[in-house]
């Protein structure tokens, strides 16, 4: 009796954050627009809403389905940190740009990046282990990436050696704390 008290009470908490984080992917798409009505600092079109939509709601959506596929802590905050870095990846280097400025050719290479995961996480079929794998090569490749930059002054004078080093520093740190959530993930799974 108490354990299936203790289950509801799981399934209707869970369905409430569900729900609060789906209220907050919408807020975040509409704060642009209401931002619009009181500044022209904030100028999107419609394309811009469309696109950001589309990362918002796909990277929800990705993580639904990774909740969906375990009930393990781990491997749901690896597969959460995984998909905010992808999405803050994504969106600025469509946005205002990872390296140099809004627009800058050089910012093509954080595709390639999120490509490493995407392919390695298939690849891996979602299993804990192999996507450490593929989080831990993404992590290398926002590396490489950054060297790339640095080394062909990529992004001059916008983006200076110090920013390009903090801001993909910040992505390999968070590909990196995601791969080693899942090989906690793998560790509990092979305990059980």
């Amino acid at each position: 009796m108490m354990a299936g008290n203790t289950r509801n009470s799981s399934g209707y908490r869970a369905s409430r954050l569900r729900l609060v984080a789906w209220a907050g992917a919408v807020t975040m798409l509409l704060l642009p627009a209401i931002a619009m009505q009181f500044t022209e600092e904030v100028n999107w079109q419609v394309a811009d809403f469309v696109v950001f939509g589309a990362l918002l709601f796909g990277a929800g959506i990705a993580y639904e389905l990774a909740v969906r596929m375990t009930p393990n802590a781990s491997y749901r905050v690896a597969a959460g940190l995984a998909l905010a870095a992808g999405f803050l990846l994504a969106w600025l280097s469509l946005g205002v740009g990872v390296i140099g400025r809004d627009g800058d050719p050089a910012n093509l290479m954080f595709f390639g990046v999120l490509g490493v995961g995407i392919v390695g996480a298939l690849m891996a079929r979602f299993r804990p282990a192999g996507m450490a794998w593929a989080l831990f090569a993404t992590a290398l490749a926002q590396g490489l990436a950054a060297g790339i930059a640095l080394m062909a002054k990529l992004g001059q004078p916008w983006s200076g050696p110090f920013e390009i080093l903090l801001l993909n520093g910040f992505f390999v740190a968070m590909f990196s704390v995601a791969a080693l959530l899942f090989l906690q993930a793998e560790r509990q799974g092979s305990a059980a």
